[in-house]
């Protein structure tokens, strides 16, 4: 293959060049999802609900509107606007109810006060699609454009679209800073000025490859947008590095550039396969997420490795032949040290690291769990405070008590006199404000005839009739969970086929699946990365201590969160667990190959120590840096928390990394030596009377 790619390097670039025009056009052709509930899966009867929903009523999105120094005719002119704006399914108040000539005394005084209060009235508003579809986060806008000043537009609706306007305004940025700083780090810790920009050129290209490609998945969550590009960059640079020391030590030797290139992609080839394949398990791990979120993330980031190895051995050295005589010419002096001295001061206090590593598992081990359990659902904290949304959500909770909207669906052929009592118990349950339906508005006092259309299209159709039930609770708590268990205990009593849709009930959904999620995807990828690392070492005991390191580094990263007191976002441990052990693990497999190396070739297990710390070290400091300037630029600077906390957890796991592998590691081994030569293939042959 290296002669191939060698002989064909211009084609290659111009292929390369070529095939990037259809990658744009599946870039900008590939939809972006924002809305993190959808990623439920659709047998679920909260997602089955939603469906019906859409369905029957034609309503999907919902919005409450709150309304500050309105007149009552100013508000009857506003919902006569609002029905106006395409999408807009229907608009529901207490305007709707009076001026559809329903009598005033009928409409009962807890109705009343749940849509008006002192100068502020609220306004419910149906969308005839999908919470986050490109359609309703339009008419949100235009909903916005519309009330102006004088209203705050509240919902999951205003939250995605909140969301994609935060998103879109930064996301731009994100590579820009990644890149930047990346470039700024290899270009003083290599020793060519040319060679970081030619990385960064050929990464770029597949970047927009795996980007275009994705238009075969029909779309993106706004998470796997934000993340893969730097991941990506961070994680497949290690493969570009490699290559360009190899070809620069062959150079050396052969003298004959295009010789020397086909030599290096041989090496690189036989050697990234097997630290690349532990990469892309760890994403693969993710794909068996019951929440689809990690198969979307973990199929693009997978996808982004193996794209990141061909680009290595195929675009790369074509472009360094390009311009092999600047690029030798641009040498100089890389800043890191000689290890020597560290090294050796390792290998002669190695028993003081082993101590220090038992000691602090246990504390960050009990952190590690602490984090994981004081994780944080509620999808809207993940912005900032100040967006509009979040403004209009604490205004619905501090001044009207109303903090999520239940809708249930029973049978439109329900008993009146079971569906009142149904709806009484509802109306008991603790932290329910009050239940909107056909009963709950007539009682035992009206005909339904008297009902103006929005009120019975909105509450009725052939087969189901749909229930509001407004809470004072708030998402993802404790005490919204126990409402949730009550509510349902009682409709399932009347309506054994009844739903419970909305918010909070989809979010508690989300609580119970992930919670299980956490530990399939763990279990999933150390047993994947285990399998791989013994092939790649032939070795039964390698694995347990190369992943030891590794899990050891996620304990003290996903345990500091809990000593420093900061809530983390439920998605964030689950990614990071994985991505932490998938994309630095590569860093134990470089040592112990070249320990192993060492071992063959007659040196004792300190010897064989010091020399893979020596020369590690310098590949280690320099891919752990690139993905600590990747993330930490865009953890400083998104102000979207699930973006600035993954990207501040993934830079801090790459220091974390950095530190334990070249210290614990190399102890780790003189330690197991006779174990590992009992247990590797190829090392029995070794006695301890080797002193070379």
């Amino acid at each position: 293959m290296g002669n191939f790619v060698v002989r064909h390097r211009k084609f290659i670039l111009v292929l390369a060049i070529t095939l990037l025009i259809p990658a744009i056009i599946g870039f900008l052709n590939t939809r972006i999802n924002y809305d993190m509930l959808s990623y439920l899966p659709s047998d679920l009867d909260t997602v089955k609900g939603q469906s019906i929903l859409l369905d029957e009523f034609g309503k999907g999105g919902f919005s409450i509107i709150i309304t500050e120094d309105l007149s009552n005719e100013q508000i009857g002119n506003l919902e006569n606007d609002l029905k106006t704006i395409d999408h807009v399914n229907t608009v529901l108040s207490l305007g709707t109810l009076e001026n559809n000539n329903l009598p005033a005394e009928i409409i009962p005084d807890s109705i009343y006060n749940k849509f008006h209060k002192g100068n502020e009235s609220l306004i419910a508003v149906f969308f005839d699609t999908s919470t986050s579809a490109d359609e309703t986060i339009q008419a949100v806008k235009d909903i916005r454009d519309l009330v102006d000043d004088h209203a705050h537009v509240s919902g999951m609706s205003a939250f995605v679209t909140d969301l994609r306007n935060l998103s879109q305004s930064e996301q731009k940025n994100y590579v820009i800073i990644a890149v930047t700083l990346a470039l700024v780090v290899m270009m003083l810790l290599l020793n060519n000025w040319l060679a970081p920009i030619l990385f960064l050129i050929s990464i770029g290209i597949m970047i927009i490859y795996n980007f275009g490609t994705n238009i075969f998945f029909g779309e993106i969550s706004y998470l796997t947008k934000s993340l893969s590009a730097i991941l990506q960059l961070a994680v497949t640079m290690d493969y570009s590095i490699f290559l360009y020391h190899s070809y620069r030590e062959y150079l050396a030797e052969k003298k004959n550039p295009e010789k020397a290139m086909a030599e290096a992609i041989e090496s690189t080839l036989s050697s990234v396969i097997g630290s690349s394949a532990t990469t892309v398990a760890g994403f693969i791990a993710l794909c068996f997420m019951t929440f689809t979120l990690g198969l979307d993330l973990g199929l693009v980031m997978a996808k982004g490795v193996i794209l990141g190895v061909i680009g290595s051995v195929t675009i790369l050295p074509a472009l360094i032949l390009a311009v092999d005589k600047p690029l030798r010419k641009l040498d100089h002096k890389s800043i890191l040290p000689e290890f020597d001295k560290f090294s050796k001061l390792i290998i002669n206090i190695f028993p003081i690291f082993i101590i220090v590593f038992v000691a602090i598992i246990p504390p960050f081990l009990y952190g590690y769990q602490q984090t994981n359990n004081n994780v944080y659902y509620e999808i809207a904290k993940s912005l900032p405070s100040d967006m509009d949304f979040a403004i209009a959500n604490r205004k619905l909770n501090e001044d009207f008590g109303l903090s999520n909207v239940h809708m249930i669906l029973s049978d439109a052929n329900l008993d009146y006199d079971k569906s009142l009592k149904m709806t009484n118990e509802l109306k008991a349950v603790d932290g329910i404000k009050s239940v909107l339906n056909l009963e709950s508005v007539l009682g035992n006092s009206a005909p339904t005839e008297i009902l103006p259309e929005d009120i019975t299209t909105l509450t009725k159709s052939d087969k189901h009739e749909l229930t509001l039930a407004i809470s004072e609770y708030k998402t993802s708590t404790d005490e919204m969970a126990n409402q949730i268990e009550q509510i349902n205990r009682i409709i399932k009593n009347y309506d054994g086929s009844a739903f419970l849709i909305g918010e909070s009930s989809l979010t508690q959904d989300m609580i119970n699946l992930t919670s299980t999620d956490f530990q399939v995807v763990n279990t999933i990828s150390i047993i994947a990365i285990f399998i791989i690392i013994a092939l790649v070492t032939k070795s039964l005991s390698l694995p347990v201590i190369l992943i030891t390191i590794i899990e050891t580094a996620i304990f003290v990263n996903l345990g500091i969160p809990f000593y420093t007191n900061t809530q983390l976002s439920f998605i964030t441990p689950i990614c990071i667990s994985t991505i932490q052990l998938g994309a630095t693990v590569d860093y134990a497999i470089l040592l112990t190959n070249r320990y192993k190396r060492e071992r063959l070739n007659g040196r004792n297990s300190r010897k064989a120590a010091f020399i893979a710390a020596k020369t590690s070290l310098p590949s280690i400091i320099v891919s752990g840096a690139v993905l600590f300037a990747a993330t930490i630029g865009v953890a400083i600077y998104s102000r979207a928390d699930m973006i600035s906390s993954m990207c501040l957890l993934m830079a801090r796991g790459a220091i974390i990394s950095i530190v334990l592998v070249p210290t614990i590691l190399p102890s780790l081994l003189i330690l197991a030596d006779p174990l590992i030569i009992r247990t590797t293939l190829g090392m029995r042959r070794l006695t301890k009377g080797a002193t070379k």
